[in-house]
């Protein structure tokens, strides 16, 4: 494939671009980002206009909101009857007062998650087994409020005859509806930022909704200490059977590792660091591995110096006494042909001239016949010590082998002894901990205020009611408006990737409502359809990407992404068709070695590709392939192997995106996400630059920064942003309705002129 010089913009262009934006520098098509880690002095101003078109904006939520807010609250204040409300506070601690310190049984009391701890004794207080309790004591079944009410079916003379609802009630227990309407009556109401909780019981009569929210603070407390000496008792007969079990394996075990390590002759001083003869091993590999790099760059020097010239050695071109030699004699040089013009070459002047020419070339020569044999001897001792770590490492691998040979079964035995020690010691713990903690009596809920009868009703007051509905109307009409507005944490404007992402926004990629292609009719629409406005943002994107640095189009560009789905092989694959347009060779490399994609959009076989090459296995040539796309050549991926991330970082891949940067005038990455994988920094790292693609109003601007910084910190050099599946009022894409709007009216009008 013959070589083809990489094109770069056309300086006039450059010229045009800086004459309409004198401030901003090349290779930053939307203006410098902010310096990382800050943000533009603006994000920390409090515009209230911005606010106010917040709320008119969102106004219809705002008036929605305060008249659901008002309405109900009028109607149901207008249809309640007088209810007293009867309220006590628990306060509920996580763990009880720490008597032992030690963990109980209690599967709430092993929470990790506070707010699932507590949301756990919310729902305990409405549980139903302890409604049942709570009327069973004060025997509720039998009072007014809780009374059967007399349905459409008992009217109708029909239904279940009393006697048997009572046989049924006294062998199932009490009534469901009787259950649910204790529930409807009880509240729980956690007091925020705080551990306590006040429950409310509402009923018409006053004294015995009292009664019953004093019964239920009692009841619960009884029933949180009788679950904790429940599974105390059964956790320890559990741990004792075992303990016993445990401990008669542990003996076995132990006398058997004990016997086979005095007849085998094993002695480990330390299991940790292992035996002398595997430290040993250790090190010899070490040394081995540096003398023989030692060794490899003293050879290559030392056949340098026989391949080429004295003068042209490295350490004889890098030497000061040289250089300063070649100075003084350049020196005397000048001096003799400046003497030359006045005197004759036998005039004692020029002779001693001469002289000091003669011997600052005698001593030039000294000195690189001094290098020269310093460079042999250093490669000769280098050749010794290799040969004397190799034979050290053989011997202490031939010590090593012995000793696994005689350790095999020893590591087995071991192992099990370690083990059963381990269990041993861990459940003989716990059983000391439960007897302590059994004995115990402490409780973590006690009640602060206990209910006192009520002499006012809680409901209804239907002026209050307004005043506060109105109220929370309005400001929670506000607040759903604010929050509507900023709860989408996603990047759908140009401002969004500079002052979040602190990167320029290269292009903006619509999104094809009404297409149902593939990747690879989207990505060949820039041929098929070269005046669609898809085709039309990836020239826009192309012609950014000239102008990103002050040499045009970095020569090894990568395509990545955040996540995956965001469009960064389909963008890779049209950007590579973009570039092809304009007559360059381009190399599209699909180097998503964990999902792979570009064989199955182009249709191409993917038997051998680049895991191939990097394992040794094929040549590039053979593995890239020409596409029906003049100057669009595809490297595939191959398949997919086990171990990405080493494959990609090791000197194959750079020194094939060395060669392809020689043969073709672009090559272009498709890497994989950056999120989770090591592979996109990888390549970051050896690629020119790096283009981040982001999925409009779907990728969180957090995803994105966090990929950001990864790739920042392997010194990736990233061009900016392209932002994909655009909607029509994303930033930027109103151009392309313009420019839709443009070629129509142009190619109207040429009609007319044809006419």
């Amino acid at each position: 494939m013959n070589d083809v010089p990489m094109n770069t913009p056309d300086p006039r262009d450059q010229a045009a671009a800086l004459a309409l934006r004198p401030d901003l520098p090349l290779g930053m098509p939307y203006g410098p980002p902010p310096p990382p880690g800050e943000r533009y002095d603006d994000d920390d101003t409090i515009d209230l206009r911005q606010y106010w078109e917040i709320i008119r904006k969102r106004k219809w939520t705002v008036l929605a909101f305060f008249a659901i807010v008002v309405i109900a609250v009028a109607v149901g204040t207008l249809l309640m009857t007088p209810i007293y409300r009867a309220s006590l506070t628990v306060q509920i601690e996580r763990n009880e007062a720490q008597v032992t310190d030690i963990k109980q049984v209690a599967p709430t009391e092993g929470s990790s998650d506070t707010r699932e701890f507590y949301q756990t004794q919310y729902e305990l207080l409405q549980s139903r087994s302890l409604a049942q309790r709570v009327i069973a004591q004060l025997r509720l079944e039998e009072h007014p409020a809780f009374a059967r009410k007399p349905g459409l079916l008992a009217f109708l003379g029909s239904g279940t005859p009393d006697d048997d609802r009572d046989a049924q009630r006294r062998k199932t227990g009490y009534e469901s509806p009787v259950v649910d309407r204790f529930l409807k009556m009880l509240t729980i109401e956690p007091v925020r930022n705080s551990r306590l909780v006040k429950v409310h019981f509402d009923s018409a009569d006053a004294v015995l909704a009292t009664k019953v929210v004093n019964a239920v603070a009692e009841a619960f407390i009884a029933l949180n200490l009788e679950r904790r000496m429940d599974a105390s008792s059964y956790a320890a007969t559990f741990l004792r059977e075992r303990l016993e079990q445990m401990k008669a394996r542990l003996e076995d075990s132990e006398r058997s590792l004990n016997d086979f390590a005095r007849a085998k002759e094993i002695i480990r001083v330390d299991d940790k660091q292992g035996s002398i003869d595997s430290i040993r091993l250790q090190e010899f590999t070490m040394a081995l591995a540096k003398a023989q790099q030692e060794r490899i760059n003293t050879e290559a020097m030392y056949n340098r110096m026989r391949q080429v010239k004295d003068q042209s050695l490295p350490d004889v071109l890098q030497s000061p006494t040289i250089q300063a030699l070649k100075e003084s004699k350049a020196k005397f040089e000048a001096e003799y042909q400046e003497g030359i013009k006045l005197f004759k070459p036998g005039y004692p002047k020029m002779l001693q001239i001469e002289a000091q020419i003669a011997d600052t070339q005698s001593r030039i020569d000294d000195e690189v016949e001094r290098i020269r044999h310093a460079i042999a001897s250093t490669y000769a001792a280098a050749k010794d010590k290799e040969a004397m770590i190799s034979t050290q490492l053989q011997l202490a691998k031939s010590a090593m082998l012995g000793l696994q040979d005689r350790s095999v079964e020893y590591n087995v035995l071991k192992r099990e002894a370690d083990t059963n020690r381990t269990l041993y010691e861990g459940l003989l713990q716990r059983y000391k901990e439960i007897g302590v903690a059994g004995g115990v009596g402490l409780n973590n809920i006690a009640i602060v205020d206990r209910a006192e009868v009520p002499r006012e009703p809680f409901k209804p007051n239907l002026r209050l009611n307004l005043l506060i509905a109105a109220f929370l109307g309005l400001f929670g009409g506000i607040a759903f408006a604010f929050l509507f507005e900023h709860l989408d944490d996603t990047i759908k404007h140009s401002e969004d990737v500079e002052r979040q992402l602190g990167l320029a926004l290269l292009g903006v990629i619509p999104y094809l409502k009404n297409t149902t292609a593939g990747g690879a009719d989207l990505a060949f629409e820039i041929v098929e359809e070269p005046r669609s406005s898809f085709a039309e943002a990836f020239r826009s994107l192309r012609t950014s990407l000239q102008f990103s640095t002050a040499s045009g189009v970095p020569k090894v560009l990568m395509i990545t992404s955040a996540s995956m789905g965001e469009g960064k092989s389909t963008s890779a694959l049209t950007l590579a068709v973009a570039f092809a347009q304009t007559g360059k060779n381009v190399l599209l490399i699909d180097a998503d070695l964990r999902k792979a994609s570009q064989h199955k959009t182009l249709g191409l076989p993917n038997e051998t590709g680049l895991t191939n090459l990097l394992a040794g296995e094929a040549q590039a040539v053979d593995i890239t392939v020409a596409t029906h796309v003049p100057h669009l050549y595809v490297m595939p991926s191959g398949p997919l192997p086990p171990n990405p991330a080493e494959l990609l970082a090791s000197a194959k891949m750079a020194s094939l995106l060395t060669l392809a940067a020689e043969k073709f005038d672009l090559v272009i990455i498709d890497g994989p996400p950056v999120l989770g994988l090591a592979d996109a920094p990888l390549l970051g790292n050896l690629a020119e630059a790096t283009v981040m693609v982001v999925e409009y109003g779907a990728t969180r601007k957090g995803y994105a920064a966090d990929a950001i910084k990864r790739l920042r910190v392997a010194r990736t050099r990233l061009l900016g942003v392209v932002l994909t599946k655009a909607e029509a009022n994303a930033g930027g894409y109103g151009y392309y309705q313009n420019y839709y709007y443009y070629e129509g009216a142009a190619d109207a009008g040429r009609q007319r002129l044809s006419a």
